[in-house]
């Protein structure tokens, strides 16, 4: 439970938020405890302690392993009919179809299965529906054109609310295999021969925070197991399955699930095959990312990840997957520079796009508060960055916010983002009910919905009775949860390895916030589009390069400007900085307070 007490006793920063401790009584006593018993740093007993770790438990938490977390895939629900199906197509050498979703979870879902079938020599062939054109998920015609080649169709990372779509596949002769981790939204699809997905509400197995690649994952060890208990496949001819983790992890990480339990195992040993290269297009869009440094989940979230997407958003929404599956590192660089270029593309529309939104969020914003829940819209937006841009808003405004591109028909795309307290999939499910969207759906932290241009008023209105006075409340009380206290001269390379450790970090695992109290800001200069580079010096007189993201013409920005020479306390997160080949410490500065 974290704190109230104020660090440092900031009560309103640079970005207008307290700070507080992390750390309740109950927690510093723990953590004081862990480093006594384990001999760990005091700050590093501080960052497990503040994540729910028992003083038992820290030894194994910081050496997470797939055999110690990995449960038995059996254990969920409708697992052994899937995986016994999958193994006699292997056995039958039967064509298989594989049916994804258009981000990066259902591309590495797709090229997962899809490797481990051509292993077997198992003809196989992905399909990705176009994002604009097709939607989410199985479509009847698409199901049934692939029942027309293939006797079994396997939907990753999609499938658990396409009964109708399955329906038809199964009507055209083709078994269907579903492999999810989606909210259950009705009836699972009655046609399907298994479903298997740690979300629906007869599943036991505990592994609900698993994404599609995930369960994917437990389906071909399970697999793998019926065919050498079969004798289908001598264990010589197994595929690799510890070395396709970099696929695995790449999900993991951008589909944003909680890094809890084993999903930290797939985590920190995918990485490290990723940073062996094995994978033909993971390598080439490091290259094309000019990635110069080990792989890292920074890399996966924010230079991969995105140019994986792109494709799904604005191209052909295959290229991901495909690359993923190839062994040929030209074919993989020539789509990885496809790739590359629409990203580029995707960047210029978003920055455009979020200009025109910012413009039109500040219109709503200027009467008192502003609107609880922002709702921005245009008939110029694509479709495809809808989302990104109502992530921006969502951070830029701190509160809740949806971007909507509407067609020539007056119908509109929207996706929206929340604030931590704040379930949005819930406001939009009330909104449907009501008969103000075509459709909607989410969950706590983001939705997409459907809305005719003539309800758009209504809708707003609705959002402002509904969310007003719980999002008021969020708003008020927004803080920065601090971890601890650091020096320049204790931000060390060292430090930030054993940190590291303690992660990965990302969705319901923070990482680490930590404040460097009393250090004048040296130097401050503009980096970038918008970036702020920064010298912060240590009682001691010990320096340390410090970088404030997306800082420039924002308040955080501005202060760093306005303080120059003067001594602050600076919030933000321990990393590190490659160049020329050394690594020295660097800080990524999230805040700032005048220190008193």
């Amino acid at each position: 439970m974290m704190s109230e007490r104020l660090f440092l006793g900031v009560e309103q920063s640079a970005t207008g938020l307290k700070w507080v401790d992390r750390l309740g009584q109950r927690e510093a006593n723990l953590a004081l405890a862990m480093a006594q018993n384990h001999g760990f740093p005091d700050l590093i007993t501080r960052v497990l302690a503040g994540r729910g770790v028992g003083i038992d438990d820290a030894v194994a938490f910081m050496d997470p392993t797939i055999k110690g977390l990995m449960p038995d895939p059996a254990s969920l629900t409708d697992m052994a009919k899937a995986a016994g199906r999958l193994a006699q197509a292997v056995a039958r050498r039967e064509s298989v179809a594989i049916f994804g979703d258009y981000d990066v979870d259902g591309a590495c879902s797709s090229a997962l299965l899809s490797r481990f079938l051509t292993h077997y020599g198992v003809a196989n062939r992905i399909y990705i529906p176009d994002r604009i054109f097709e939607g989410y998920g199985p479509n009847p015609a698409a199901m049934r054109e692939l029942a027309s080649h293939a006797s079994l169709i396997v939907t990753v990372d999609c499938g658990t609310n396409s009964a109708a779509a399955i329906d038809e596949a199964k009507a055209a002769g083709a078994d269907v295999v579903v492999l999810d981790h989606h909210q259950v939204g009705g009836a699972l699809p009655a046609s399907a021969l298994a479903v298997v997905n740690p979300n629906r509400e007869d599943d036991l197995s505990g592994q609900g925070h698993l994404c599609a690649a995930g369960v994917v994952f437990l389906a071909l060890v399970q697999t793998q197991r019926l065919l050498r208990e079969t004798g289908a496949s001598p264990a010589v001819l197994a595929p690799d399955l510890l070395g396709m983790l970099d696929l695995v992890a790449l999900a993991t990480i951008c589909d944003v699930v909680p890094l809890k339990a084993l999903n930290r195992a797939f985590v920190v040993k995918g990485l490290l095959v990723a940073r062996a290269q094995q994978n033909a297009g993971i390598a080439a869009l490091a290259r094309v990312s000019r990635i110069g440094e080990p792989l890292n989940a920074f890399h996966f979230a924010y230079l991969i990840g995105p140019r994986i997407n792109a494709g799904g958003r604005i191209g052909d929404a295959g290229l991901g997957a495909r690359l993923l599956t190839l062994d040929d590192p030209n074919e993989a660089m020539r789509i990885a520079e496809e790739l590359d270029r629409l990203n580029q593309e995707r960047q210029a529309m978003e920055t455009i796009m979020l200009e025109q939104a910012e413009a039109e969020a500040m219109l709503e914003m200027s009467a008192a508060s502003g609107p609880a829940v922002l709702v921005t819209a245009s008939d110029d937006w694509h479709p495809g960055i809808v989302g990104l841009i109502a992530a921006r808003l969502k951070e830029k405004a701190r509160r809740p916010a949806f971007a909507i591109s509407f067609n020539a028909h007056g119908v509109g795309s929207g996706s929206g983002r929340s604030i931590n307290g704040f379930d949005l999939g819930r406001l939009v499910r009330a909104a449907v009910e009501r008969g103000l969207l075509v459709k909607g759906g989410g969950h706590a932290m983001a939705a997409g919905i459907t809305v005719e241009r003539d309800k758009l008023g209504a809708l707003r209105a609705f959002f402002e009775e509904n969310a007003a006075e719980m999002v008021g409340q969020l708003r008020s009380n927004q803080s920065l949860a601090v971890d601890g206290a650091l020096s320049a001269s204790g931000a060390t390379v060292a430090l930030f390895e054993m940190m590291e450790r303690a992660g990965p970090f990302g969705s319901g695992h923070p990482q680490p916030v930590l404040v460097l109290p009393h250090h004048r800001l040296q130097d401050a200069r503009s980096i970038g589009t918008n970036h702020v580079k920064a010298t912060l010096v240590g009682a001691d007189g010990k320096k340390l390069s410090a970088i404030a993201f997306r800082a420039g013409g924002a308040a955080l920005g501005d202060f760093l400007f306005n303080q120059l020479g003067q001594s602050l306390h600076v919030a933000g997160n321990l990393s590190l900085n490659h160049w020329n080949g050394s690594t020295t410490a660097q800080f990524r500065i999230l805040d700032a307070a005048k220190a008193y």
